[in-house]
């Protein structure tokens, strides 16, 4: 017989009624051993005792076989179990957690912060030294928490001359200078007001006036000035340290005092893990330590997700003791923040996950979100966080989806504005990703829409102010319904209510743009119709006037092509080419009958030219060459050459002395000289002789002028055919008196053509 089980009291805590149930399920079984049930279910008698002890919480696995060896429902059990287990691991209402979780430290936290005190003192003296610190750091590596948590407590801790008047935090938002310029101008007194400007990457990304934007930069850098009881330290995303290039104040500034934090240490590692649990008095096995350490190495921006993980396996405690076994049911560093989220989501009815959804979106300015003038993002940039008010979430089951959020930490409240705790949720949280990414066009817009809709209110809802063209159609396609223009009722909670009467605004201007546009376009058809009827009549009188004009104008035409035709006529026989001339020009001014004749006749009339030398004087000799193409005139040594065709002198050559000219070639190139020693054939363009005739003359040429034809003085004698490049004949014949009319001679490589004939005695 086994030992008697001590009573177990179930409402003395969630553990305690477990094991009560635990023990009921057993008696409804039979009772049966232990030993039975450990063979059934593959765990010792002691396990499965002590699972029913109600000492400790056991482990889901011992209740699913304490369940399986009864032949329960594990799935049942495991529910039970996991409803002990969270309120085992609930904090009671006066215990305070020893991590953050997503949320930044705060001051009041400062007793919780760890790993980062030589980062503080280092900050400190730079603050001191500068009255404008800058601090760099990637989004993670715990630049709010060192401002807040690090710097501010420390500030507060001096009694010397550099304590601060008052501290201030602030984070710029939208309209910086306008919101908080007061906070910029110091306090009255001998001591120095200090303004820690959290977030300072806002100023390019939800601060979209360029003047707004400058004049929050001039209170800012005043602080500069030597006179000046203003300090500021700024904490800066590390990818917004270029935009701090827009004003040469602000860059030299930064240049000259800036903080970059980086990752952190393992020593520095271990006193974020043990520390905050020392000072609430609990233990961290240092196997997980140790795991953490591993898991984080120096990952610049893991801080939140650390924390968080921490806050979880803190929740899922054994008694006062953070174990391994707790983390890795959280998901360790990189899967705590998602398995939280998931866990709300999942709880969540399908109406509130839609209000989920559309909440956490409201809370993303999507990379490249830009205003009317231009991107304030470079492409490629990560998402980032914006504030919202709760007039925006405004919804059925927005209320109370903001506090489940808020509860789990994922969202951070403060007055009426909810910001997502840490921009670490939007790249651990897949499914919010995905989100991002699936809407990223329909943010942008949405984005860009909201910006107008401020600007719109902030000029008294000017119509000049609203949507038109292609945005408003964009804004229509996403956001309003077809038809009458209302907004859709499925998508009308996207938009804030400023954005809906923006959008309604702008939907109703077009509406009537358009009804007055059509009006013009009535009375503009009217006006085109009457002018279209006037314009008729005018072309109409117009036709006809162009008509006679036409008709006068062709009568004219006649008048002068047959005038034309007369004296065409009358010239035919002194002038045939004047003639010719005008009967084609009498037919193309009217193709009369007159006309027509008179162009027939000039086309019948050979037409004859007359050409009359120049030179005078009974001394001028003239040869006609070409066929009766040139004209070859010599006076004494001068010699001119002229086209008959064109009346016109195409050379001019001079003789040497003592030379006469007793014929001419047929190209008006050479001539026949005679002299003292006898006949030359005297080349005209060369100036010199092209050979020695003799005796002979000079009876042809060839075209080219290569070869000449020379023949006998007398009754008879021998004809030759000689080059002028060569003093050999090229051919030679022997002719009689009976044979003067040559039939022709051909020049070796020159066509045929006929001799000048010489008539015999």
């Amino acid at each position: 017989m086994g030992r008697r089980e001590k009573p177990v009291d179930p409402s003395a805590g969630p553990v305690q009624r477990l094991a009560h149930d635990l023990r009921l399920l057993r008696e409804k079984a039979g009772k049966p051993p232990y030993r039975e049930m450990a063979e059934r279910a593959g765990y010792s008698t002691t396990a499965l005792s002590q699972a029913a002890a109600g000492d400790q919480l056991p482990t889901l696995a011992v209740v699913r076989a304490y369940a399986d060896a009864l032949d329960a429902d594990p799935d049942e059990w495991e529910a039970r179990w996991r409803e002990a287990d969270a309120e085992s691991r609930a904090p009671t209402a006066d215990e305070r957690a020893p991590y953050r979780g997503l949320a930044r430290f705060e001051p009041a936290d400062s007793d919780l912060f760890f790993g980062r005190e030589a980062l503080v003192r280092e900050l400190l003296d730079l603050a001191h030294t500068h009255r404008f610190a800058a601090v760099f750091g990637p989004s993670g590596s715990g630049k709010s928490s060192l401002l807040r948590a690090g710097l501010i407590p420390l500030l507060r801790e001096d009694r010397g001359t550099s304590r601060p008047a008052v501290v201030r935090v602030l984070t710029p938002g939208e309209r910086p200078a306008q919101t908080h310029g007061p906070a910029l101008v110091p306090q009255n007194g001998e001591l120095d007001t200090w303004v820690i400007v959290d977030q300072f990457e806002e100023l390019f990304t939800l601060c979209h006036d360029r003047e707004e934007r400058d004049r929050f930069l001039d209170l800012l850098l005043s602080a500069r000035e030597p006179e000046s009881r203003l300090r500021v330290v700024v904490a800066v995303r590390g990818d917004f340290y270029g935009h701090c290039a827009v004003q040469r104040e602000l860059a030299e500034a930064v240049s000259r005092a800036n903080l970059l934090v980086g990752p952190m240490s393992g020593d520095e590692l271990r006193e974020v893990i043990t520390g905050p649990a020392t000072v609430a008095g609990l233990n961290v096995e240092r196997v997980l330590t140790a795991r953490i350490i591993e898991e984080v190495g120096d990952q610049p921006g893991a801080l939140p997700m650390l924390s968080h993980a921490l806050l979880e396996t803190w929740r899922r405690r054994r008694g006062r003791t953070l174990t391994l076994t707790g983390y890795e049911e959280t998901g360790g560093v990189r899967g705590a923040i998602a398995a939280t989220a998931e866990e709300v989501y999942g709880g969540l009815s399908t109406q509130q996950a839609r209000t989920a959804r559309r909440i956490l979106l409201r809370l993303i300015a999507p990379n490249g979100s830009a205003d009317e003038q231009g991107r304030a993002l470079p492409a490629g940039a990560p998402d980032t966080r914006r504030p919202a008010s709760r007039a925006e979430l405004a919804g059925p089951d927005a209320q109370d989806v903001v506090e489940r959020l808020a509860a789990a930490r994922l969202v951070t409240l403060d007055g009426g504005t909810v910001e997502l705790a840490h921009e670490a949720l939007i790249t651990s949280w897949p499914r919010l990703a995905g989100w991002i990414e699936e809407s990223r066009e329909r943010l942008h817009v949405q984005w860009l829409l909201g910006e107008a809709a401020r600007a719109w209110d902030g000029l008294d809802r000017d119509p000049g102010a609203l949507y038109r063209g292609t945005r408003l159609a964009r804004a229509e396609e996403l956001f309003a319904g077809k038809g009458a223009g209302a907004v859709r009722k499925a998508t009308e909670e996207d938009l804030a209510p400023l954005e809906r009467a923006f959008l309604s605004a702008s939907l109703d201007a077009r509406r009537a743009e358009r009804d007055a546009g059509a009006r013009t376009v009535r009375r503009m058809r009217a006006l085109t119709v009457g002018l279209s009827v006037l314009l008729v009549c005018a072309l109409a009188a117009g036709l006809l006037a162009w008509q006679r004009d036409r008709a006068s104008a062709q009568e004219s035409a006649k008048a002068a092509a047959r005038r034309l035709a007369t004296i065409s006529d009358s010239l035919r026989s002194s002038d045939p080419r004047t003639a010719a001339l005008l009967g084609v020009a009498a037919w193309k001014l009217a193709p009369l009958t007159e006309s027509r004749s008179a162009l027939l006749a000039a086309l019948a009339q050979p037409e004859r030219d007359a050409f009359t030398d120049p030179q005078t004087g009974r001394d001028v000799r003239r040869y006609l060459t070409d066929h009766g193409r040139s004209l070859v005139s010599v006076v004494n040594s001068a010699v001119s050459v002229w086209s008959v065709a064109d009346h016109r002198r195409t050379a001019a050559y001079h003789l040497p002395s003592g030379m006469e000219v007793t014929a001419a070639g047929a190209d008006s190139r050479f001539l026949d000289l005679t002299g003292p020693d006898g006949d030359v054939l005297w080349d005209l363009p060369a100036g010199k002789p092209a050979a020695e005739l003799g005796d002979a003359t000079l009876m042809d040429t060839s075209d080219d002028g290569s070869t000449y034809v020379t023949g006998p003085a007398g009754e008879g004698g021998t004809v030759r055919v000689q080059r002028t490049d060569s003093s050999r004949p090229a051919l030679s014949a022997d002719v009689r008196a009976a044979q003067c009319g040559y039939s022709g001679l051909t020049a070796p490589g020159q066509r045929s053509r006929p001799m000048s004939p010489t008539v015999c005695p």
